[in-house]
């Protein structure tokens, strides 16, 4: 039996997309902030004959997902796990900036380390992203940067602490980055997922990104155009690749866009 793990899985995409992969026949792991929606949403899952197990765990704190990853240690390998935890906070100020980076972008670096040598050989890393993270939205030397073939982990810490600067500073337009924390959140995680990739080379193992699009939840919002149905898709798509497919891409609707 394959296994997933899907944070952020108590509601939204997330919920979905763990419900699609328990009905491919996965084990899936639904992990959230809020451990009693999440045991919820197992036992709605499980009252529907699906295998589907509960774990709380915060992304934003280094201890919850440490905890997570040590109760995984003697279960079997992951085959597919989705980075879907994330937050889009009201207002615009340094210590919202700090919190979504947090989240959403470290977060995903925390919890695929963490779990990494539990990963099966060919196994799915999955990064719900946004095409609000599109480095259009960025100067174009920050985009150059962040675009650079030779982009390491460090030169991504690098630039989100100077975002974080730039707004505790009140100026990150003249820092080339959009006033949008979550914006830069989903642009960090896709360089990280670029450096990921070619971490993973040749091993079998793979890492997409994926935007699921504008869709109604309770983030999307009741105006979305996308039902939950469509934007999961392109998720399980990406978390049940078999070998072959591809690394370190950014898709919608399993179809390769623009970074």
């Amino acid at each position: 039996m394959p296994i997933a793990v899907v944070t952020g899985a108590n509601r939204g995409l997330g919920l979905e997309t763990a419900s699609v992969l328990a009905r491919k026949g996965y084990r899936v792991w639904l992990t959230g902030r809020d451990g009693a929606h999440v045991e919820q949403a197992a036992a709605a899952l499980r009252q529907r004959d699906l295998d589907a197990r509960a774990a709380t765990v915060d992304v934003a704190e280094p201890s919850s997902v440490s905890a997570f990853a040590e109760r995984l240690a003697n279960e079997p390998a992951i085959d597919a796990l989705v980075n879907n935890a994330g937050a889009s906070l009201s207002g615009f100020n340094a210590e919202v900036a700090r919190s979504t980076l947090e989240s959403n972008y470290r977060g995903a670096v925390r919890m695929t380390d963490a779990l990494f040598e539990q990963l099966a050989p060919n196994a799915n890393i999955v990064m719900v992203s946004s095409g609000m993270g599109e480095l259009s939205r960025f100067s174009a030397e920050l985009g150059k940067r962040l675009l650079s073939a030779a982009l390491t982990r460090r030169d991504i810490e690098t630039i989100a602490t100077e975002f974080l600067d730039a707004v505790a500073h009140g100026n990150p337009g003249a820092a080339g980055f959009p006033s949008n924390a979550y914006s830069v959140s989903k642009a960090l995680m896709n360089a990280f997922t670029r450096v990921l990739a070619r971490e993973l080379g040749d091993t079998g193992r793979r890492v997409n990104a994926v935007c699921p699009g504008w869709v109604k939840t309770r983030m999307g919002g009741s105006s979305a155009p996308r039902s939950l149905e469509q934007g999961a898709s392109g998720i399980v798509w990406a978390a049940t690749l078999g070998r072959g497919g591809p690394n370190g891409g950014f898709f919608r609707d399993a179809k390769a866009i623009g970074w």
